[in-house]
């Protein structure tokens, strides 16, 4: 009798796998969504639309609630492959994870997880102009106001605390002649 190796069946779809690879998709869907305001949010704030800027602000709330409870399911998963893995929730890898899958299912999920890194990497970037772009706007509204009240003002101010901010004189008679309106 010859000693050949049978082959070795692939291991069935996992229990785990359905889940996280569903979850997956949730957080890409939900990612999706997040990076539509922020840029929808952007635009608002660009054409200096205060309405769309605040409505954007309400879905962006709206959607970090939903993440929220995305957080939770993402926990349970984390809880239950920890259990099956020996290792705390905390300590689990998508490798480890993915250890316990078919390896299409993992495959898949590794796939779907650098989706979700690149999603969340690029509504990070569009919130970080967002935000600048609203400093620059209050920045501008802060020096228009002193203006027209009447406040010394040498131009704009930054924030307490930030480079640039001793530069600013009180009670100077120095008066900016023009404001400039720039667009980002």
């Amino acid at each position: 009798m010859s000693a050949t190796a049978l082959p070795v069946p692939a291991p069935a779809r996992d229990e785990l796998a359905q889940p996280v690879l569903e979850h997956l998709d949730a957080q890409i869907q939900s990612a999706r969504r997040l990076l539509d305001v922020v840029l929808r949010q952007g635009a608002a704030i660009r054409r200096q639309d205060v309405e769309a800027v605040v409505a954007a602000m309400s879905e962006l709330q709206t959607e970090m609630d939903q993440r929220g409870r995305l957080e939770v399911q993402r926990t349970a998963l984390l809880n239950q492959a920890g259990v099956r893995l020996g290792v705390a929730a905390p300590a689990v890898t998508l490798t480890a994870l993915t250890s316990l899958m078919h390896p299409g299912d993992g495959a898949l999920a590794h796939e779907r997880s650098a989706e979700l890194r690149g999603l969340l990497a690029e509504v990070q970037r569009e919130h970080t102009v967002n935000r600048a772009l609203m400093r620059q706007e209050l920045a501008f509204l802060d020096h228009l106001t002193r203006q027209l009240s009447g406040t010394p003002d040498l131009g704009y101010r930054p924030p307490s605390g930030e480079a640039g901010a001793s530069l600013r004189v009180p009670g100077s008679e120095i008066r900016p002649q023009r404001v400039l309106d720039l667009e980002a």
